[in-house]
């Protein structure tokens, strides 16, 4: 009777430790740098917004004569067609020939205390909630956060 030796291959458990050590380094490496990319997609975010938001605010002083959006309407001014004084309507017709300066809605604040706020307050930035603050005398407008709201170097959110 003749058998047949099989032979098994396998892994060694040591060949199975080194693998699992190798995986958690790689690990230990690209995680921090995944969350630091996530917080570096914010800042970026929160630049773009603001670029718009300075914009549109820039191209309404420049239509009205310089005058800067009131403080009081400058979601309807920004988002709606205006006239040549402060009005606002939804339609462009013979009166309201400037704008929309911001095609939908204001964008929402990324970072901060108030993350996700799209309002805009007209007090000290973080003294109440909204996404941005906003100053009528000079067109002024910058994230809504706290002092202790900063980015990754260090720069608070408030000064970009």
């Amino acid at each position: 009777m003749i058998t047949a030796r099989r032979t098994h291959s396998a892994f060694s458990l040591i060949e199975l430790v080194i693998v699992v050590v190798i995986i958690g380094i790689i690990a230990a490496i690209a995680i921090p740098r995944m969350s630091r990319g996530a917080q570096g997609a914010n800042d970026s975010s929160l630049q773009g917004n603001l670029a718009v938001l300075r914009k549109a605010i820039d191209l309404y002083a420049a239509e009205h004569g310089g005058n800067f959006p009131t403080a009081a309407d400058i979601v309807t001014q920004l988002t709606q067609y205006t006239d040549t004084g402060t009005g606002a309507g939804v339609a462009k017709d013979s009166t309201h020939i400037y704008g929309p300066y911001i095609a939908r809605s204001i964008p929402a604040c990324p970072v901060g205390t108030y993350k996700g706020q799209n309002t805009i307050v007209t007090t000290a930035p973080g003294a109440a909630p909204g996404g941005w603050s906003y100053t009528a005398s000079t067109g002024t407008i910058m994230a809504n956060c706290k002092d202790t709201d900063v980015d990754a170097a260090g720069v608070k959110y408030n000064t970009y």
